[in-house]
Protein backbone atom coordinates (compact mmCIF):
# COMPACT_ATOMS: atom_id res chain seq x y z
CA UNK A 1 0.00 0.00 0.00
CA UNK A 2 3.01 2.72 1.11
CA UNK A 3 4.47 1.34 -2.53
CA UNK A 4 1.34 2.68 -4.56
CA UNK A 5 0.85 5.76 -2.50
CA UNK A 6 4.42 7.04 -3.39
CA UNK A 7 4.32 5.42 -7.06
CA UNK A 8 0.64 7.68 -7.41
CA UNK A 9 2.49 10.85 -5.53
CA UNK A 10 5.17 10.70 -8.41
CA UNK A 11 2.76 10.15 -10.97
CA UNK A 12 0.91 13.41 -9.42
CA UNK A 13 3.97 15.43 -10.02
CA UNK A 14 5.31 14.12 -13.39
CA UNK A 15 1.27 15.65 -14.53
CA UNK A 16 1.75 18.93 -12.69
CA UNK A 17 1.05 21.44 -15.37
CA UNK A 18 0.91 25.38 -16.03
CA UNK A 19 -2.73 25.61 -14.83
CA UNK A 20 -1.63 23.98 -11.49
CA UNK A 21 0.65 26.93 -10.51
CA UNK A 22 -1.58 29.71 -9.75
CA UNK A 23 -0.67 32.01 -12.63
CA UNK A 24 -2.89 34.69 -13.90
CA UNK A 25 -5.19 33.74 -17.11
CA UNK A 26 -3.99 36.17 -18.79
CA UNK A 27 -0.60 34.87 -18.61
CA UNK A 28 -1.53 31.13 -18.75
CA UNK A 29 -2.94 32.19 -22.28
CA UNK A 30 0.23 33.52 -23.46
CA UNK A 31 2.25 30.76 -21.87
CA UNK A 32 -0.18 27.95 -23.93
CA UNK A 33 -0.11 30.11 -27.26
CA UNK A 34 3.61 30.06 -26.91
CA UNK A 35 3.27 25.81 -26.58
CA UNK A 36 4.58 25.19 -23.35
CA UNK A 37 2.40 22.45 -21.26
CA UNK A 38 4.34 21.13 -18.70
CA UNK A 39 6.49 23.57 -16.90
CA UNK A 40 10.58 22.42 -16.93
CA UNK A 41 12.07 21.28 -13.40
CA UNK A 42 13.16 24.72 -12.78
CA UNK A 43 9.64 26.38 -13.59
CA UNK A 44 7.95 23.94 -11.50
CA UNK A 45 9.89 24.71 -8.39
CA UNK A 46 10.46 28.81 -8.75
CA UNK A 47 7.80 29.54 -9.81
CA UNK A 48 5.40 29.60 -6.63
CA UNK A 49 7.98 30.69 -4.42
CA UNK A 50 8.36 33.90 -7.07
CA UNK A 51 4.72 34.17 -6.77
CA UNK A 52 4.83 34.22 -2.86
CA UNK A 53 7.05 36.81 -2.96
CA UNK A 54 10.33 34.96 -1.64
CA UNK A 55 13.55 35.72 -2.71
CA UNK A 56 15.43 33.09 -4.58
CA UNK A 57 18.72 31.64 -6.09
CA UNK A 58 18.42 29.28 -9.05
CA UNK A 59 20.68 26.73 -9.97
CA UNK A 60 20.11 25.14 -13.30
CA UNK A 61 21.71 23.94 -16.60
CA UNK A 62 21.39 26.90 -19.26
CA UNK A 63 18.35 25.94 -21.59
CA UNK A 64 16.06 24.75 -19.03
CA UNK A 65 13.83 27.83 -18.92
CA UNK A 66 14.97 30.21 -16.53
CA UNK A 67 13.79 33.12 -18.38
CA UNK A 68 10.04 31.56 -18.21
CA UNK A 69 10.87 30.68 -14.31
CA UNK A 70 11.60 34.05 -12.92
CA UNK A 71 9.47 35.84 -16.40
CA UNK A 72 5.91 34.05 -15.72
CA UNK A 73 5.31 34.78 -12.28
CA UNK A 74 6.84 38.30 -12.11
CA UNK A 75 4.24 39.61 -14.47
CA UNK A 76 1.45 37.66 -13.07
CA UNK A 77 2.55 39.73 -9.31
CA UNK A 78 2.60 43.16 -11.50
CA UNK A 79 -0.06 45.67 -10.53
CA UNK A 80 0.44 48.08 -13.82
CA UNK A 81 -0.33 51.13 -12.42
CA UNK A 82 2.60 52.88 -13.81
CA UNK A 83 6.10 53.26 -13.64
CA UNK A 84 8.90 50.42 -13.57
CA UNK A 85 8.49 47.01 -11.72
CA UNK A 86 10.65 45.02 -12.94
CA UNK A 87 14.37 44.57 -13.49
CA UNK A 88 16.44 42.22 -15.34
CA UNK A 89 19.72 42.80 -15.59
CA UNK A 90 21.55 40.46 -17.96
CA UNK A 91 25.91 40.23 -19.11
CA UNK A 92 24.98 40.78 -22.96
CA UNK A 93 22.98 43.27 -24.89
CA UNK A 94 21.78 40.05 -27.07
CA UNK A 95 20.74 38.49 -24.24
CA UNK A 96 18.95 41.56 -23.22
CA UNK A 97 16.98 41.49 -26.34
CA UNK A 98 15.91 37.91 -26.48
CA UNK A 99 14.61 38.02 -22.52
CA UNK A 100 12.69 41.49 -22.83
CA UNK A 101 10.91 39.70 -26.29
CA UNK A 102 10.39 36.45 -24.17
CA UNK A 103 8.63 38.39 -21.61
CA UNK A 104 6.31 41.06 -23.92
CA UNK A 105 5.05 37.57 -25.06
CA UNK A 106 4.11 36.82 -22.09
CA UNK A 107 2.63 39.85 -20.71
CA UNK A 108 0.88 40.93 -23.97
CA UNK A 109 -2.23 40.37 -22.75
CA UNK A 110 -1.58 42.19 -19.89
CA UNK A 111 -0.24 44.92 -22.18
CA UNK A 112 3.03 44.84 -20.91
CA UNK A 113 5.18 47.49 -21.66
CA UNK A 114 9.50 46.29 -22.25
CA UNK A 115 11.92 48.30 -22.85
CA UNK A 116 15.82 47.16 -23.86
CA UNK A 117 18.86 49.20 -22.35
CA UNK A 118 22.21 48.87 -22.94
CA UNK A 119 25.30 50.86 -24.66
CA UNK A 120 26.00 52.54 -27.89
CA UNK A 121 22.54 53.60 -28.53
CA UNK A 122 20.93 57.59 -27.83
CA UNK A 123 20.13 58.39 -24.20
CA UNK A 124 17.41 60.19 -24.72
CA UNK A 125 16.02 57.58 -26.43
CA UNK A 126 15.86 55.00 -24.03
CA UNK A 127 15.15 57.40 -21.26
CA UNK A 128 11.77 58.77 -23.25
CA UNK A 129 10.72 54.94 -23.83
CA UNK A 130 10.92 54.34 -19.83
CA UNK A 131 9.53 57.42 -19.08
CA UNK A 132 6.61 56.93 -21.59
CA UNK A 133 5.36 53.81 -19.27
CA UNK A 134 7.75 51.05 -19.67
CA UNK A 135 6.50 48.04 -17.23
CA UNK A 136 9.65 45.90 -17.41
CA UNK A 137 13.41 47.38 -18.42
CA UNK A 138 15.58 44.45 -19.26
CA UNK A 139 19.32 46.24 -19.24
CA UNK A 140 22.97 45.42 -19.16
CA UNK A 141 25.27 46.38 -16.06
CA UNK A 142 27.73 49.08 -17.82
CA UNK A 143 24.46 50.78 -19.62
CA UNK A 144 22.63 50.83 -16.48
CA UNK A 145 24.73 52.13 -14.39
CA UNK A 146 25.59 54.95 -16.22
CA UNK A 147 21.51 55.89 -16.24
CA UNK A 148 21.34 55.05 -12.35
CA UNK A 149 24.45 57.31 -12.11
CA UNK A 150 23.71 59.72 -13.52
CA UNK A 151 20.17 60.12 -12.29
CA UNK A 152 18.13 60.03 -15.77
CA UNK A 153 15.20 58.30 -14.58
CA UNK A 154 13.17 59.91 -11.84
CA UNK A 155 11.47 57.42 -9.24
CA UNK A 156 12.98 54.20 -10.72
CA UNK A 157 11.93 51.95 -7.65
CA UNK A 158 11.58 48.93 -9.00
CA UNK A 159 9.99 45.91 -6.79
CA UNK A 160 11.81 43.13 -8.34
CA UNK A 161 15.21 42.89 -9.99
CA UNK A 162 16.41 39.77 -11.64
CA UNK A 163 20.23 39.32 -11.81
CA UNK A 164 20.42 36.25 -15.19
CA UNK A 165 23.21 34.52 -15.72
CA UNK A 166 25.07 35.91 -13.02
CA UNK A 167 28.18 33.67 -13.57
CA UNK A 168 28.42 34.98 -17.40
CA UNK A 169 28.52 39.05 -15.54
CA UNK A 170 31.55 37.56 -13.07
CA UNK A 171 33.40 35.95 -16.30
CA UNK A 172 32.66 39.26 -17.78
CA UNK A 173 34.33 41.45 -14.99
CA UNK A 174 30.91 43.30 -14.08
CA UNK A 175 30.39 42.07 -10.51
CA UNK A 176 31.94 45.78 -9.09
CA UNK A 177 29.40 47.50 -11.44
CA UNK A 178 26.10 44.63 -10.36
CA UNK A 179 27.75 45.93 -6.13
CA UNK A 180 27.37 49.87 -7.50
CA UNK A 181 24.25 49.11 -9.26
CA UNK A 182 22.09 47.74 -6.08
CA UNK A 183 23.11 50.74 -4.11
CA UNK A 184 21.13 52.76 -5.84
CA UNK A 185 17.89 50.55 -6.07
CA UNK A 186 15.37 50.22 -3.13
CA UNK A 187 16.08 47.68 -0.48
CA UNK A 188 12.39 47.15 -0.09
CA UNK A 189 12.34 44.57 -3.10
CA UNK A 190 12.04 40.85 -4.30
CA UNK A 191 15.38 39.75 -5.93
CA UNK A 192 15.97 36.83 -8.04
CA UNK A 193 19.56 35.52 -8.83
CA UNK A 194 20.04 32.88 -11.55
CA UNK A 195 23.24 31.21 -12.40
CA UNK A 196 24.35 28.10 -14.07
CA UNK A 197 27.45 27.57 -11.76
CA UNK A 198 27.39 29.04 -8.31
CA UNK A 199 31.40 29.87 -7.61
CA UNK A 200 32.41 32.05 -4.55
CA UNK A 201 32.45 35.44 -5.82
CA UNK A 202 28.33 35.10 -7.07
CA UNK A 203 27.07 33.02 -3.34
CA UNK A 204 29.05 36.08 -1.63
CA UNK A 205 27.05 38.20 -4.23
CA UNK A 206 23.43 36.37 -3.51
CA UNK A 207 24.72 36.74 0.38
CA UNK A 208 24.38 40.46 0.29
CA UNK A 209 21.44 41.46 -2.24
CA UNK A 210 19.21 38.50 -1.24
CA UNK A 211 16.93 38.30 1.82
CA UNK A 212 16.82 34.77 3.39
CA UNK A 213 16.36 32.98 0.04
CA UNK A 214 14.85 30.28 -0.97
CA UNK A 215 17.84 28.07 -2.85
CA UNK A 216 16.55 25.74 -5.87
CA UNK A 217 19.33 23.68 -7.62
CA UNK A 218 18.56 21.10 -10.18
CA UNK A 219 22.05 20.50 -11.56
CA UNK A 220 22.29 17.10 -9.20
CA UNK A 221 25.76 17.92 -8.47
CA UNK A 222 26.89 18.01 -12.45
CA UNK A 223 27.69 21.41 -14.05
CA UNK A 224 27.39 20.21 -17.38
CA UNK A 225 24.23 19.23 -19.02
CA UNK A 226 23.58 15.75 -19.34
CA UNK A 227 21.69 15.52 -22.32
CA UNK A 228 24.82 17.16 -24.26
CA UNK A 229 27.49 13.95 -25.19
CA UNK A 230 30.58 14.90 -24.69
CA UNK A 231 33.77 13.89 -27.04
CA UNK A 232 37.44 15.32 -27.58
CA UNK A 233 39.78 14.80 -30.43
CA UNK A 234 43.81 14.82 -30.19
CA UNK A 235 44.88 16.14 -33.75
CA UNK A 236 48.19 18.04 -34.48
CA UNK A 237 47.98 21.73 -34.31
CA UNK A 238 48.50 22.13 -37.73
CA UNK A 239 44.94 19.72 -38.40
CA UNK A 240 42.94 21.91 -37.01
CA UNK A 241 40.89 22.94 -40.26
CA UNK A 242 40.85 19.81 -41.63
CA UNK A 243 39.48 18.07 -38.77
CA UNK A 244 37.04 20.39 -37.60
CA UNK A 245 35.53 20.47 -41.65
CA UNK A 246 36.02 16.27 -40.93
CA UNK A 247 33.96 15.98 -38.14
CA UNK A 248 31.10 18.63 -39.54
CA UNK A 249 30.35 16.03 -42.67
CA UNK A 250 30.43 12.84 -40.70
CA UNK A 251 28.61 14.34 -37.63
CA UNK A 252 25.47 15.85 -40.38
CA UNK A 253 25.32 18.72 -38.06
CA UNK A 254 22.01 20.97 -38.64
CA UNK A 255 22.95 24.15 -36.74
CA UNK A 256 26.23 24.67 -35.13
CA UNK A 257 28.44 27.18 -32.98
CA UNK A 258 32.07 26.66 -33.03
CA UNK A 259 34.24 28.65 -30.92
CA UNK A 260 37.10 30.43 -31.17
CA UNK A 261 39.43 32.08 -28.63
CA UNK A 262 40.20 35.91 -31.12
CA UNK A 263 38.48 38.09 -33.36
CA UNK A 264 40.96 37.18 -36.08
CA UNK A 265 40.53 33.79 -35.78
CA UNK A 266 36.22 34.06 -36.13
CA UNK A 267 37.25 36.09 -39.12
CA UNK A 268 39.96 33.56 -41.06
CA UNK A 269 37.55 30.16 -39.92
CA UNK A 270 34.17 31.16 -41.15
CA UNK A 271 35.81 31.68 -43.86
CA UNK A 272 37.16 29.01 -44.30
CA UNK A 273 34.28 27.06 -44.19
CA UNK A 274 32.49 28.72 -46.26
CA UNK A 275 35.12 28.03 -48.76
CA UNK A 276 34.39 24.12 -47.91
CA UNK A 277 30.32 24.65 -48.67
CA UNK A 278 29.09 25.69 -45.46
CA UNK A 279 26.49 28.47 -44.77
CA UNK A 280 28.73 29.96 -41.99
CA UNK A 281 29.06 33.40 -40.75
CA UNK A 282 31.24 35.07 -37.91
CA UNK A 283 30.34 36.67 -34.67
CA UNK A 284 33.07 38.71 -32.61
CA UNK A 285 33.14 42.09 -30.44
CA UNK A 286 34.33 44.73 -33.80
CA UNK A 287 31.28 44.01 -35.34
CA UNK A 288 28.76 46.61 -35.37
CA UNK A 289 25.65 46.35 -33.55
CA UNK A 290 23.89 46.52 -36.89
CA UNK A 291 25.81 43.12 -38.33
CA UNK A 292 25.34 41.68 -35.26
CA UNK A 293 21.82 41.38 -35.50
CA UNK A 294 21.87 40.04 -38.85
CA UNK A 295 24.04 37.40 -38.08
CA UNK A 296 22.42 35.92 -35.29
CA UNK A 297 18.79 36.35 -37.27
CA UNK A 298 20.03 34.64 -40.01
CA UNK A 299 21.23 31.87 -37.62
CA UNK A 300 17.86 31.71 -35.84
CA UNK A 301 16.36 31.21 -39.26
CA UNK A 302 18.45 29.05 -40.61
CA UNK A 303 20.01 31.41 -43.43
CA UNK A 304 23.53 30.34 -41.44
CA UNK A 305 23.89 26.99 -40.11
CA UNK A 306 27.01 27.56 -39.12
CA UNK A 307 28.56 30.56 -35.98
CA UNK A 308 31.85 30.70 -35.59
CA UNK A 309 32.32 33.17 -32.62
CA UNK A 310 34.10 34.41 -29.40
CA UNK A 311 33.39 33.61 -26.04
CA UNK A 312 32.22 37.08 -24.94
CA UNK A 313 29.87 37.12 -28.20
CA UNK A 314 28.46 33.92 -28.41
CA UNK A 315 27.52 34.61 -24.41
CA UNK A 316 23.97 34.83 -23.76
CA UNK A 317 22.93 33.40 -27.12
CA UNK A 318 19.79 31.14 -26.77
CA UNK A 319 18.91 29.41 -29.72
CA UNK A 320 17.25 26.36 -30.06
CA UNK A 321 17.43 23.57 -32.12
CA UNK A 322 21.45 23.50 -31.91
CA UNK A 323 22.90 20.04 -32.57
CA UNK A 324 26.28 20.28 -32.15
CA UNK A 325 29.20 23.19 -30.31
CA UNK A 326 32.57 22.56 -31.49
CA UNK A 327 35.67 24.05 -29.33
CA UNK A 328 37.99 25.15 -31.85
CA UNK A 329 40.04 24.95 -28.73
CA UNK A 330 39.95 24.12 -25.65
CA UNK A 331 38.46 26.78 -23.52
CA UNK A 332 41.23 28.70 -21.23
CA UNK A 333 38.72 27.98 -17.95
CA UNK A 334 36.26 25.41 -16.60
CA UNK A 335 33.75 27.82 -16.38
CA UNK A 336 33.98 29.47 -20.36
CA UNK A 337 33.68 25.27 -21.42
CA UNK A 338 30.11 25.25 -19.54
CA UNK A 339 28.86 28.13 -20.61
CA UNK A 340 30.13 27.12 -24.42
CA UNK A 341 28.81 23.38 -24.43
CA UNK A 342 25.22 24.75 -23.18
CA UNK A 343 24.37 26.40 -26.14
CA UNK A 344 23.14 22.77 -27.17
CA UNK A 345 21.20 20.01 -25.76
CA UNK A 346 18.53 22.78 -24.75
CA UNK A 347 14.94 22.31 -23.63
CA UNK A 348 15.55 18.75 -23.49
CA UNK A 349 16.92 18.11 -26.71
CA UNK A 350 19.65 16.11 -27.31
CA UNK A 351 22.97 17.62 -28.00
CA UNK A 352 26.95 17.01 -28.60
CA UNK A 353 29.78 18.84 -28.16
CA UNK A 354 33.14 18.20 -29.56
CA UNK A 355 36.51 19.43 -28.36
CA UNK A 356 39.87 19.62 -30.37
CA UNK A 357 42.67 19.72 -28.46
CA UNK A 358 46.70 18.68 -29.10
CA UNK A 359 48.73 15.80 -26.58
CA UNK A 360 49.96 19.37 -25.16
CA UNK A 361 46.82 20.43 -23.76
CA UNK A 362 45.85 17.76 -22.05
CA UNK A 363 46.81 19.14 -18.53
CA UNK A 364 44.05 21.80 -19.31
CA UNK A 365 41.16 18.89 -20.60
CA UNK A 366 41.86 17.19 -17.38
CA UNK A 367 41.64 20.17 -14.93
CA UNK A 368 38.39 21.08 -17.01
CA UNK A 369 37.04 17.21 -15.92
CA UNK A 370 38.19 17.55 -12.44
CA UNK A 371 36.39 20.82 -12.11
CA UNK A 372 33.65 20.23 -13.85
CA UNK A 373 33.11 16.85 -12.83
CA UNK A 374 32.02 15.65 -16.20
CA UNK A 375 32.66 12.69 -18.38
CA UNK A 376 34.45 13.87 -21.59
CA UNK A 377 35.21 10.44 -24.18
CA UNK A 378 37.75 10.48 -26.83
CA UNK A 379 37.15 9.29 -30.43
CA UNK A 380 39.38 9.42 -32.87
CA UNK A 381 38.54 11.96 -36.48
CA UNK A 382 37.06 9.50 -38.85
CA UNK A 383 39.24 9.23 -41.97
CA UNK A 384 38.40 9.53 -45.54
CA UNK A 385 37.80 5.82 -46.11
CA UNK A 386 35.30 5.73 -42.88
CA UNK A 387 33.26 8.62 -44.09
CA UNK A 388 33.23 7.61 -47.92
CA UNK A 389 31.26 4.51 -46.41
CA UNK A 390 28.79 6.24 -44.45
CA UNK A 391 27.96 8.93 -47.32
CA UNK A 392 27.89 5.52 -49.87
CA UNK A 393 24.87 4.31 -47.65
CA UNK A 394 23.27 7.67 -46.77
CA UNK A 395 23.48 8.49 -51.11
CA UNK A 396 21.80 4.51 -51.55
CA UNK A 397 18.79 6.06 -49.22
CA UNK A 398 18.15 9.20 -51.00
CA UNK A 399 18.14 7.21 -54.27
CA UNK A 400 15.69 4.98 -53.13
CA UNK A 401 13.56 7.99 -51.54
CA UNK A 402 14.33 10.17 -54.28
CA UNK A 403 10.54 11.17 -56.54
CA UNK A 404 10.53 10.71 -59.88
CA UNK A 405 9.61 13.63 -61.77
CA UNK A 406 7.04 13.40 -64.95
CA UNK A 407 10.27 15.01 -67.20
CA UNK A 408 12.52 12.13 -66.09
CA UNK A 409 11.02 9.80 -69.22
CA UNK A 410 12.22 12.74 -71.52
CA UNK A 411 15.49 12.73 -70.24
CA UNK A 412 15.99 8.88 -70.53
CA UNK A 413 14.73 8.39 -73.80
CA UNK A 414 17.66 11.13 -74.82
CA UNK A 415 19.99 9.23 -73.38
CA UNK A 416 18.98 6.05 -74.57
CA UNK A 417 20.48 7.02 -77.75
CA UNK A 418 23.88 7.10 -77.18
CA UNK A 419 24.62 5.38 -73.85
CA UNK A 420 23.00 1.54 -72.83
CA UNK A 421 21.19 1.97 -69.74
CA UNK A 422 24.26 0.16 -67.42
CA UNK A 423 26.21 3.02 -68.60
CA UNK A 424 23.87 5.22 -67.93
CA UNK A 425 23.16 4.36 -64.33
CA UNK A 426 27.19 4.55 -63.79
CA UNK A 427 27.43 8.42 -64.91
CA UNK A 428 24.00 9.77 -63.15
CA UNK A 429 25.55 8.06 -59.53
CA UNK A 430 29.07 9.33 -60.57
CA UNK A 431 27.34 13.13 -60.62
CA UNK A 432 25.99 12.29 -57.40
CA UNK A 433 28.97 11.16 -55.98
CA UNK A 434 31.04 14.96 -57.30
CA UNK A 435 28.92 16.46 -54.94
CA UNK A 436 29.71 14.36 -51.99
CA UNK A 437 33.19 15.42 -52.52
CA UNK A 438 35.58 14.80 -48.82
CA UNK A 439 38.17 17.05 -48.92
CA UNK A 440 41.96 17.08 -47.31
CA UNK A 441 43.80 13.98 -46.01
CA UNK A 442 42.57 10.60 -45.45
CA UNK A 443 43.80 10.32 -41.86
CA UNK A 444 43.76 13.37 -39.66
CA UNK A 445 44.76 13.22 -35.59
CA UNK A 446 47.00 11.31 -33.28
CA UNK A 447 47.88 7.73 -34.54
CA UNK A 448 46.23 4.85 -31.80
CA UNK A 449 49.73 3.38 -30.64
CA UNK A 450 51.11 7.35 -29.83
CA UNK A 451 47.79 7.92 -28.37
CA UNK A 452 47.81 5.22 -26.36
CA UNK A 453 51.16 6.31 -24.43
CA UNK A 454 50.21 9.69 -24.47
CA UNK A 455 47.12 8.83 -22.47
CA UNK A 456 48.68 6.07 -20.09
CA UNK A 457 51.38 9.39 -19.02
CA UNK A 458 48.54 11.59 -18.50
CA UNK A 459 46.50 8.62 -16.62
CA UNK A 460 49.29 7.83 -14.13
CA UNK A 461 49.47 11.71 -13.44
CA UNK A 462 45.67 13.20 -12.74
CA UNK A 463 44.50 13.21 -10.10
CA UNK A 464 41.89 9.58 -9.32
CA UNK A 465 39.02 12.46 -9.45
CA UNK A 466 39.35 13.12 -13.18
CA UNK A 467 38.59 10.00 -14.94
CA UNK A 468 40.05 10.23 -18.77
CA UNK A 469 36.74 9.23 -20.49
CA UNK A 470 36.32 6.14 -22.72
CA UNK A 471 37.50 5.35 -26.01
CA UNK A 472 35.21 5.37 -28.83
CA UNK A 473 35.98 3.94 -32.55
CA UNK A 474 39.53 2.32 -32.03
CA UNK A 475 40.43 2.63 -35.49
CA UNK A 476 43.85 2.97 -36.40
CA UNK A 477 44.60 6.52 -37.55
CA UNK A 478 48.06 8.67 -38.58
CA UNK A 479 48.52 12.12 -38.52
CA UNK A 480 48.24 13.85 -42.02
CA UNK A 481 47.28 17.09 -43.39
CA UNK A 482 49.56 20.60 -43.51
CA UNK A 483 46.69 22.96 -43.43
CA UNK A 484 47.61 25.96 -41.15
CA UNK A 485 45.32 25.26 -38.18
CA UNK A 486 45.89 28.90 -37.04
CA UNK A 487 48.21 29.40 -34.19
CA UNK A 488 49.98 28.01 -31.23
CA UNK A 489 47.40 26.85 -28.42
CA UNK A 490 48.23 28.47 -25.78
CA UNK A 491 48.61 31.80 -27.52
CA UNK A 492 45.69 34.73 -26.11
CA UNK A 493 45.99 36.95 -29.38
CA UNK A 494 46.86 34.51 -32.41
CA UNK A 495 47.32 37.40 -34.36
CA UNK A 496 44.40 39.51 -33.57
CA UNK A 497 43.06 41.31 -30.46
CA UNK A 498 41.70 39.28 -27.45
CA UNK A 499 37.57 39.80 -26.99
CA UNK A 500 36.32 43.09 -25.39
CA UNK A 501 39.03 44.10 -22.95
CA UNK A 502 36.68 46.47 -20.87
CA UNK A 503 32.99 45.78 -19.61
CA UNK A 504 31.53 48.42 -21.51
CA UNK A 505 32.95 48.03 -25.22
CA UNK A 506 30.87 44.78 -24.76
CA UNK A 507 28.19 46.40 -24.77
CA UNK A 508 28.46 48.62 -28.13
CA UNK A 509 25.57 49.47 -30.71
CA UNK A 510 22.23 51.02 -31.54
CA UNK A 511 19.59 49.66 -29.68
CA UNK A 512 16.95 49.74 -27.17
CA UNK A 513 13.02 50.03 -27.39
CA UNK A 514 10.22 48.33 -26.98
CA UNK A 515 10.26 44.74 -26.97
CA UNK A 516 13.84 44.77 -27.02
CA UNK A 517 13.65 45.00 -30.68
CA UNK A 518 16.37 47.62 -32.64
CA UNK A 519 16.58 49.22 -35.61
CA UNK A 520 15.55 47.51 -38.52
CA UNK A 521 16.88 45.13 -41.40
CA UNK A 522 20.36 45.76 -41.74
CA UNK A 523 22.49 45.43 -45.30
CA UNK A 524 25.55 45.44 -43.77
CA UNK A 525 25.64 41.34 -43.29
CA UNK A 526 28.80 39.67 -43.16
CA UNK A 527 27.64 36.79 -44.75
CA UNK A 528 30.19 34.66 -46.55
CA UNK A 529 27.87 32.25 -47.37
CA UNK A 530 27.90 32.57 -51.39
CA UNK A 531 29.77 28.75 -52.17
CA UNK A 532 28.55 26.61 -54.84
CA UNK A 533 27.82 23.60 -53.17
CA UNK A 534 26.08 23.52 -49.56
CA UNK A 535 26.76 20.56 -47.19
CA UNK A 536 23.52 21.23 -44.94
Amino acid sequence: MQENAQTNALTEEKLITFDDLNLKKEVLQAVKYAGFTVPSPIQKQAIPFVLAGRDIVGQAHTGTGKTAAFGLPAISNMHLKGGVEVLVITPTRELATQVSDELFKYGRNLGVKTVTVYGGSSYNRQIDLIDRGANIVVATPGRLLDILKKNLVKNFIPSMVILDEADEMLDMGFLDDINEIFSYLPTNRQTLLFSATMPQPIKTLASRILDNPEFISITKGETTNTDIEQLYYVIEESERDDAIIRLMDSEKTTKSVVFCRTKSEVDRLSNVLSSAGFLANGLHGDMEQRQRETVIKGFKNNGVKVLVATDVAARGIHVDNISHVFNYHIPFDPESYVHRIGRTGRAGTKGKAITLLTPLEFKELQRIKQKVGTSIAHAFVPSKNDLRKTTLTALVKKIEEQHIYDEAHKVLDLLRLDIDEEKMAFKLISMLLDNQEIKGPNHIGIAADRLEEILERAGRRRDTRGGSGGYKGRSRSSSGGNRSGGGASRSRDGGGSREGAAPRSREGGSGGGYRGNSAGGANRSTSRTSAPRHRD
